[in-house]
C-alpha cells in the first residue's frame, strides 16, 4: 500500500489534483474506512500498529502497471519523499495525529510546492474528517490557512481545493463547517461568511453549531449588516435558527454598537415574536438580554412590568433579569424605584448577588446618600458576600464629590481592614479628592503610599497631582512630578502636556511654555489645539498677535488646525493693541476657512468697534447675534451700553439695560458705572442717584469707581454736601479713594 501512495505522488508534474475519490477507486481509502474510520478512535491506538505498512506488490498486480516504469519514478523520488510517504500512509493506516502534525505546511511547501502540500493535506483532513475527528481537522486548516494568509494568497481558493465531490458531500460538509470555524476564530470573518454562501450554493448541509458560532464572532467584531444578513439567510435556506440563533442575535440589538448600529428594542422585540411564532422557546438568557435592552433604551418601568408578565406565567427569571432594571433606575437617578425592585426580587425568592449590591451602592452614592450606600456594605457582609474594591470605590467617589475627605479615609481604612483587594483605582479616587479640595500635601501622601505597597502610579495618577500643583499655581512640584513619570517610562497624554503648558503660561513664563512644546515634539508627542490656544491666549495678553500669527504654521503641520478661541485671541490682541484694521483682515480670513462666530468672537468685535468709535457697526454685530439665536451675554450687554454711554445716546443706553433685565441677565457694577457715569456727564443726576439706589437694592455692592464718578459730578454741579455725604458713605464701606483731590476737598 505504501508503494502505490508513492506512485500516486510521483505524478507530481501533472496539473490535475490529487481527489481522495481516486485513493477510494484504488481501493486505498475503502480499505482503511473498513479498519479504522468506524472505530473508536484514541491517541493510544498508533502505537499497536505496525510502521512499516506497505504492501507494494499486490497493489502492482492488482492494477496491471508496468512495475519497471513504476520502479524507475520511485527510484528518482524515493529519496526526496521518503519521509512524506511514509507519514501520509501512517496517518491513513492510524489515524495517530502525532504523525500528522510532524508534517508542517510551510516546511513542505519550499520541498514540493503549494498545489502538491495541498493536496496531501487535503487527503489528511477528509481522512480525520470521515473518523470525526474535528480538533484534529481544525488544526489542520488552520496551519493550510495562516500559510495563505501570510503569502497573501486567496484564502477563498482554499476552500475549492479542500472540499470533496458533492458525492461525499458528508465529509466536505464536516470539512466546511471546521473551515468557518477557523476563519472566524482568526477574524478572518468576510471569508467566512463567503465559505458559508459557497457551501449553501453547492448544496452542502451546515451544522447550527458552526453558524452560530460565526454569527457569534460577527455580534463580538461588531459587523450589524453581516450579522442582519445571515441570520435572514439561515431562516429562508437554513440551517434553520435555534433558541441560541435567537438570543444571539436579540442580545446584539439589545446591546447595541456606537458607530456601527444604534440599539434597537424594536428590531429585538420583532425578533423575539418572531422566535416565539415558530416554536422556539426563550430561555432565561434569551429574557436576561431582551429586559437589559429595554434598560438600555429608556424603557425601564416597561422592563419591570414585562417581568411581572414572565413571573406570572412561569417563565424562567434569574438576578440577571432583576439587576438590569436596578442599574436602569439607578441611571435614571431613581434610587427608591431600585430600591424596590431589589426587596421585590428577594421576595419573590431570588437572591441578590455582588452586582446587585454593587449598583445600588454606586446609585446612592452618585445622589450623595452616603449613609444607604454603607449600609448596603454592611448588609453584603451579613450575608457572608465579600464586598468588592467597586463597592467601597463608589462610596469613595461619593464622598470626595461632597468634600467629606476625613470620611473618606475612614472608609479606605475600613477598606483595608476589610481584606477586601485594593488597588491603583482607590488610590487615585483619593488623590483626585484631595487635589480637588486643595489638600496636595495629603494627596503626595497617598501618592507615596500607593508606590510603598507596591502599586505602580499610573498616568491618571499623575495626571491627578501634577493637575492640582498647577491649580494651586505649584508649576515647580508640578514639573518635578512630570519628569518622574518620565523616568517611570509612563507616557503623558496631551491632557497633562496641556496642564504643564496651560501653568507656564498662567505664570507668564511663555519662553518656558514654547520650549516645553519643542521638548514634546523631541519625545514624539503632537502638541494639541489645547496647547497652542494657551501660549496663543498669553502672547496675546502680552500684547504681541504678531508673534501668536507665526504660530499658526506649525499649527497646521501638526494638524492642529486653529479653531475659533485660537482666531478669537488673536482679533482681541490686535484689537487692545490698536491695530483694528489687522484684527478685521484676521477676521476675515477666520470666515473663510468656514468657522462660524460664537458669542466671545461677537463680543470682541462689537468692544473693537465701539472703542474705534464705530458704535453702530458695533450695534450691527450686536442684533446679528440675537438674530442668529446666540446666548447673549452680560459682558455683550454692557459693551454696547458702554459704547452708547460714549457718544452720550444715553436713551439707547437704558433701552438696552432694560432688554438686560427682561431678559434674565443680571448686570454688575460695571454696567451700572458705564450708566451713571453717562447721565452724570449729561448733569442727569436724577437719573443717576436712580441707578445708585437700585445697586442697593439689588445688593450690588458700588466701587472706588462708582462713588469717585457721583462725588466728581456732583462737585461740578456744585452740590458740595451731596458730595461730602457720599464720600462718608464710600468710607463707611471701607473703600478707600484713588483719587488725592477728594481727600484734599475733604480736609478743606
Amino acid at each position: 500500500m505504501g508503494w502505490m501512495v508513492t506512485f500516486l505522488f510521483s505524478r507530481i508534474g501533472t496539473p490535475k489534483l490529487i481527489s481522495t475519490d481516486f485513493f477510494f477507486h484504488l481501493g486505498l481509502l475503502r480499505n482503511c474506512k473498513k479498519r479504522c474510520f468506524y472505530s473508536v478512535y484514541h491517541s493510544a491506538s498508533s502505537a499497536l500498529l505496525d510502521n512499516d505498512v506497505s504492501d507494494c506488490d499486490s497493489c502492482g498486480k492488482c492494477y496491471g502497471v508496468n512495475y519497471e516504469i513504476r520502479c524507475n519514478q520511485v527510484d528518482r523520488l524515493c529519496v526526496r519523499h521518503r519521509f512524506l510517504y511514509s507519514a501520509v500512509v501512517r496517518v491513513f493506516h492510524t489515524l495517530d495525529w502525532r504523525i500528522a502534525r510532524k508534517i508542517e505546511f510551510s516546511r513542505l511547501v519550499e520541498q514540493f510546492g503549494v498545489s502538491h502540500t495541498v493536496d496531501v493535506f487535503r487527503v489528511i483532513v477528509h481522512t480525520f474528517a470521515m473518523a470525526g475527528m474535528k480538533i484534529e481537522v481544525f488544526a489542520l486548516l488552520r496551519y493550510t490557512m495562516e500559510y495563505y494568509r501570510k503569502v497573501n494568497h486567496d484564502v477563498f481558493e482554499l476552500l475549492a481545493i479542500v472540499l470533496d465531490s458533492r458525492e461525499h458531500g458528508e465529509r466536505s460538509a464536516i470539512v466546511c463547517n471546521v473551515l468557518i470555524k477557523v476563519l472566524a476564530t482568526n477574524s478572518m470573518l468576510e471569508s467566512a461568511l463567503d465559505a458559508f454562501f459557497y457551501c449553501k450554493r453547492v448544496g452542502l448541509e451546515l451544522e447550527i453549531l458552526s453558524c452560530n458560532f460565526l454569527l457569534k464572532c460577527l455580534v463580538e467584531a461588531k459587523k450589524g449588516e453581516l450579522v442582519s444578513r445571515l441570520f435572514e439567510e439561515m431562516k429562508i435556506f437554513g440551517p434553520l435558527p435555534n433558541v441560541f440563533t435567537y438570543t444571539i442575535v436579540i442580545s446584539f440589538y439589545c446591546k447595541g454598537v456606537s458607530g456601527r448600529i444604534d440599539l434597537d428594542i424594536i428590531k429585538a422585540t420583532e425578533i423575539l415574536e418572531g422566535m416565539m411564532r415558530v416554536g422556539e422557546k426563550p430561555t432565561v438568557v434569551t429574557y436576561g438580554a431582551y429586559i437589559d435592552g429595554l434598560c438600555r433604551s429608556g424603557c425601564v418601568e416597561y422592563a419591570y412590568d414585562y417581568i411581572r408578565i414572565l413571573r406570572n406565567q412561569n417563565q424562567p427569571l434569574n438576578v440577571y433579569c432583576y439587576n438590569a432594571v436596578i442599574n436602569g433606575y439607578c441611571k435614571q437617578g431613581k434610587t427608591k424605584e431600585a430600591e424596590k425592585v431589589f426587596n421585590d426580587m428577594q421576595a419573590y425568592g431570588i437572591l441578590p448577588d455582588i452586582d446587585s449590591y454593587d449598583i445600588l451602592i454606586d446609585g446612592f452614592c452618585r445622589k450623595g446618600d452616603l449613609e444607604k450606600g454603607l449600609n448596603f456594605i454592611e448588609e453584603m457582609e451579613r450575608c457572608n458576600l465579600n464586598s468588592t474594591p467597586k463597592s467601597y470605590i463608589s462610596l469613595l467617589t461619593g464622598s470626595c464629590k461632597t468634600g467629606a475627605m476625613d470620611f473618606s479615609l475612614k472608609i479606605f481604612e475600613h477598606m483595608k481592614d476589610s481584606g477586601c483587594k485594593f488597588d491603583e483605582a482607590a488610590y487615585n479616587v483619593l488623590i483626585k479628592g484631595f487635589c480637588k479640595h486643595g489638600d496636595l500635601d495629603s494627596a503626595k501622601k497617598l501618592f507615596q503610599e500607593m508606590i510603598c505597597h507596591d502599586l505602580v502610579p499610573d498616568a491618571y495618577s499623575f495626571n491627578n497631582l501634577i493637575h492640582g500643583f498647577c491649580k494651586m499655581g505649584l508649576l515647580d512640584q508640578a514639573l518635578e512630578h512630570f519628569h518622574v513619570m518620565i523616568e517611570r517610562g509612563i507616557p503623558p497624554g496631551s491632557v497633562i502636556s496641556n496642564v504643564i503648558v496651560q501653568g507656564y503660561c498662567k505664570e507668564g513664563r511663555l519662553e518656558e511654555a514654547l520650549h516645553f512644546i519643542n521638548e514634546m515634539l523631541s519625545q514624539g508627542l503632537i502638541p494639541n489645539l489645547f496647547s497652542y490656544n494657551a501660549v496663543i491666549d498669553r502672547i496675546c495678553k502680552e500684547i504681541n498677535p504678531k508673534r501668536a500669527w507665526e504660530l499658526f504654521a506649525p499649527m497646521f503641520k501638526m494638524n492642529a488646525s486653529p479653531n475659533v478661541v485660537t482666531y478669537s485671541s488673536i482679533i482681541d490682541g490686535y484689537a487692545k493693541s490698536g491695530c483694528f484694521n489687522k484684527a478685521r483682515v484676521v477676521h476675515a480670513k477666520m470666515l473663510k476657512t468656514g468657522l462660524e462666530e460664537d458669542v466671545v468672537m461677537h463680543t470682541i468685535l462689537i468692544n473693537m468697534f465701539s472703542n474705534n468709535g464705530h458704535v453702530w457697526k458695533a450695534y450691527k454685530l450686536f442684533e446679528e447675534m440675537i438674530r442668529g439665536g446666540l446666548d447673549v451675554d452680560v459682558v455683550s450687554y454692557t459693551s454696547m451700553i458702554a459704547g452708547f454711554c460714549k457718544i452720550g445716546n444715553m436713551q439707547k443706553a437704558k433701552n438696552l439695560f432694560d432688554h438686560m433685565k427682561n431678559s434674565g441677565k443680571f448686570p454688575g457694577v460695571f454696567t451700572y458705572n458705564c450708566l451713571i457715569d453717562g447721565f452724570s456727564k449729561l448733569n442727569r443726576m436724577d437719573f443717576a442717584d436712580t441707578l445708585h439706589d437700585e445697586m442697593k437694592r439689588h445688593k450690588i455692592r458700588g466701587n472706588v469707581v462708582t462713588y469717585t464718578i457721583l462725588i466728581a459730578s456732583y462737585r461740578r454741579v456744585g452740590k458740595l454736601d451731596r458730595a461730602l455725604d457720599l464720600f462718608k458713605e464710600m468710607r463707611s464701606q471701607g473703600i478707600l479713594p484713588d483719587n488725592p483731590w477728594i481727600g484734599c476737598q475733604r480736609n478743606g
